[in-house]
């Protein structure tokens, strides 16, 4: 029973705290470095001082407060420009009119534990204790800050679940563009996913494709640096080494020193915060690391803690993107006397000891020697973006409370951080600098940026001079514009360093990826032979079309040299002598002959017939005439079909020699009438109709499929052989069988007429010159069918010329020697072999 009345007791109490929670503070307060009352506040979140040293933690007693040192110029003045913009929108008549503007900014000290600390302190109210409630309600309606990625994704995080805006003036990283992740986050820089692509075009702008890469290893860097290897990837730039480390990793950044001085690439891209940067250039300093061309980010390309007094020599060059340079007016003046005046606690006097004042001014003191300083506020390009950032809120503001234009606003509605959201959405307005502010669908404003150039000045100081910009509100092809003639490259240099893995490969060559290696690794090979590449670093050799061929230099195609058996060249002389001194003799010997023509040596065996052969075979040494020369349609038709028809005449008359003398022994024979049968009449005839059966088959062989000139391009690849021909292969192989079937019949007949019993017997020089045309003929076709080009005509006349001459000699030699020098033996007896000795 009792365990049930204290189980009722225990529900009472959680429902009465349901009902009224009580609010209790835990630990002591944190205090802003910098606030102002009014109806509504703004937090933010700055890292004032950059380095937060961190108490002995003995656990006996309570924790010291921590300490903060070296202060971060360009976060303090964001401080300042927060507040300049806040009292000048509190003095604007027409925004927000009665409705003033507050204030509370923090000091993270750079540290993502000052920076929790700092975030609880702007979702609670101090003075809730007093008050015994919790209302519910944030104390801010919006936070601007953090300036760094990576506290900027805590703090965003932290403040999601209560819906509280944070706007940020210097957060690039585009992890912070998900909106599922990150929904009630803005910013008034633009995402590094342009400035990170914009890198890339900048690289393949001036010819580099062979650069090194250092990063932060934090949200910042590794983002950063991803999106710049896709897109330098896509470009066709190539990535030697990518490096990363953090502020707190002195072994990994000595790594990454190692790897830049051996590295070959002259350019880096330092995708790094201000402070990792800065120890980089230490580093560098130290190795004594000159002559790269460094290309920066807005993170640290246009920071005076980069000038020191050797950095030129590191840095000197150096280009990158940085933020756009806004002057707003009457800035400068507000930093050197209105803020330490108004804003800065340690101004005002106060008598309480144990004030948040007091307490301020213990722990900052070190602010107090930037008062009469402003030399750096119109390079402080940050500023502006927390200017854009606190109007962003005055105008959604000025919305949620229905504010009329001079008139008033509704200030007794309860605004809800979600209605700062929603309206933060739908805000477009204009600041008096000229910009236009508006959030795209991630929460970024448009991409705007310098390209500035580490410059030396007059006075050997250094200046960040604007070379160029990227705007990505103009159409793609307008975006990126430089001016190169203003640039001064690393070591102050004039001329642009090349960074290149492999040397261009000029025209006539193609690039070979070396293996292992990235793409922009490559080996120069010349391009194959009838192969040309007319470009720079040619992918690939193209081929030349079928009657082009490459130039010695493989870089234009020209027109292949067109070959045939010319009369100018010296074969085609030598083929000619022959010809004709063939054709001489043979009409020297019918000259001879027809001047003898009643001796018994020319009438024996049908003179007839010998004249008619002689004429066959003058025919034959010309017809290799046609041979030479350029083919044409009626050479090409012409050279085949005299050749056969010439030749079938020639063998025709032969093999009637051959026939008669044959006839001739068995006409001796008792009683024999055998040369009745084949008298001069049908000699004639034999010769007429195996002549015309030749014609015919030439006839055909024309009408069907005709030799025609042809260019062939089989046997050389670097010229093309002009040719015949053959037109019909049947026909071709029909007019060459018959002439050698005709052959190998005469050959038959004068061999079983070899040893017939005449003291001179024409028989055997017919077997001869039959033997010696068989064998010109059957070398001919594998010398015909393996010669190569032109030297397949050669082969071709020379085979007519041989077989030719063959004739010629075989058979009309001996007779002319007789006729000549033997003159005694030109007689009738002698001839018929009845002389008596």
């Amino acid at each position: 029973m009792s365990v049930f009345f204290c189980t009722l007791l225990i529900f009472f109490q959680l429902y009465a705290k349901a009902e009224k929670p009580i609010c209790i503070m835990m630990g002591d307060p944190k205090y802003p470095l910098l606030s102002k009352e009014g109806d509504i506040s703004i937090g933010a979140v700055f890292p004032v001082h950059s380095i937060e040293t961190l108490p002995l933690f003995k656990f006996t007693q309570k924790p010291q407060l921590l300490s903060c040192s070296s202060v971060s110029i360009r976060d303090f003045r964001m401080a300042q420009i927060m507040a300049f913009a806040i009292e000048e929108i509190n003095r604007n008549e027409s925004l927000l009119p009665n409705v003033s503007l507050g204030y509370q900014i923090y000091d993270t000290c750079g540290s993502g534990l000052s920076l929790m600390g700092a975030n609880m302190a702007l979702m609670n109210v101090q003075e809730f204790a007093s008050r015994g409630s919790c209302n519910g309600q944030s104390p801010v309606h919006a936070i601007i800050g953090e300036t760094e990625s990576s506290n900027t994704v805590i703090l965003s995080r932290t403040t999601g679940p209560f819906k509280i805006p944070v706007i940020s003036p210097s957060a690039s990283c585009e992890c912070l563009s998900n909106r599922k992740e990150y929904p009630y986050f803005f910013r008034t820089i633009a995402s590094d996913y342009h400035q990170s692509r914009a890198l890339a075009y900048i690289i393949k702008y001036f010819g580099w494709s062979w650069v090194g890469a250092v990063n932060s290893d934090n949200d910042y860097g590794n983002h950063g640096m991803a999106i710049f290897l896709s897109t330098a990837e896509k470009e066709g730039v190539c990535v030697e080494y990518s490096v990363k480390f953090q502020r707190t990793e002195p072994e990994k950044l000595k790594k990454v020193v190692d790897t830049i001085k051996k590295g070959t690439s002259k350019v880096i891209v330092a995708f790094l915060t201000e402070f990792e940067m800065k120890n980089l250039l230490e580093y560098l300093i130290i190795q004594n690391v000159t002559g790269l061309q460094v290309i920066g980010v807005e993170a640290w390309i246009t920071a005076n803690s980069m000038i020191k007094p050797n950095s030129f020599h590191v840095l000197g060059g150096s280009l990158g993107f940085a933020v756009k340079k806004l002057n707003i007016e009457g800035f400068e003046d507000y930093v050197t006397k209105a803020f330490w005046e108004t804003a800065f606690p340690c101004s005002q006097t106060s008598q309480k000891e144990n004030s948040q004042y007091k307490l301020i001014c213990n722990i900052y003191r070190d602010l107090l020697v930037l008062k009469n300083d402003n030399k750096d506020v119109p390079e402080q390009r940050y500023a502006s973006n927390v200017y854009k950032a606190v109007y962003a809120v005055a105008h959604s503001l000025h919305n949620i409370l229905k504010c009329r234009e001079n008139g008033a606003c509704e200030t007794d509605m309860k605004i809800q951080p979600q209605q700062v959201v929603e309206a933060l959405r739908k805000v477009n307005f204009t600041i008096k600098m000229g910009d236009c502010v508006w959030f795209d669908s991630t929460g970024a404003v448009v991409a705007q940026y310098e390209v500035v150039n580490w410059q030396p000045d007059y006075n050997g100081s250094i200046q960040f001079k604007p070379v160029g910009y990227y705007d990505a509100s103009l159409p793609p092809n307008q975006r990126f514009v430089i001016n190169t003639e203003n640039i001064i490259w690393a070591g102050g240099q004039l001329k642009k360093p090349r960074s290149v893995c492999s040397e261009n490969c000029p025209p006539g060559t193609r690039k070979a990826v070396q293996k292992g290696r990235p793409v922009c690794c490559y080996d120069c090979i010349p391009c194959a032979e009838g192969e040309i590449s007319n470009e720079t670093d040619s992918n690939n050799c193209k081929q030349c079309p079928g009657e082009y061929w490459s130039n010695a230099e493989k870089n234009k195609c020209v027109l292949k040299a067109v070959e045939f058996l010319s009369f100018k060249e010296l074969m085609g002389i030598v083929l000619v002598f022959f010809s004709l001194l063939g054709a001489g003799l043979t009409t020297l010997v019918a000259i001879l002959f027809y001047s003898k023509k009643d001796t018994p040596i020319v009438k024996a065996n049908n003179s007839e017939l010998s004249f008619l052969l002689l004429f066959s075979l003058m025919l034959c040494f010309l017809c290799s005439l046609t041979f030479i020369g350029r083919p044409t349609e009626w050479s090409c038709m012409l050279r085949h079909t005299a050749f056969g028809i010439t030749f079938v005449l020639c063998i025709s008359c032969v093999l009637g020699k051959t026939i008669v003398v044959l006839m001739a022994f068995k006409a001796t024979l008792p009683g024999s009438d055998v040369m009745k049968w084949f008298g001069p009449i049908q000699q004639r005839l034999s010769v007429l109709v195996i002549t015309i059966v030749q014609v015919l088959i030439c006839v055909l062989w024309l009408a069907v499929s005709p030799p025609l000139p042809y260019k062939n391009t089989k046997y050389f690849k670097e010229k093309i052989i002009l040719e015949c021909s053959l037109g019909s292969t049947i026909g071709f192989s029909a007019a060459l069988g018959y002439i050698g079937l005709l052959a190998i019949l005469c050959f038959i007949l004068a061999f079983l007429a070899r040893t017939l019993p005449d003291k001179f017997n024409e028989a055997k020089f017919i077997t001869f010159s039959m033997i010696i045309f068989c064998a010109v003929w059957i070398t001919f076709i594998p010398s015909y069918l393996s010669s190569p080009g032109k030297l397949t005509v050669a082969v071709e006349i020379f085979a007519i010329l041989a077989s030719s001459f063959g004739l010629l000699f075989c058979i009309f030699l001996p007779k002319c020697y007789i006729i000549m020098c033997k003159p005694e033996q030109n007689t009738k007896l002698h001839i018929i072999g009845k002389l008596n000795k």
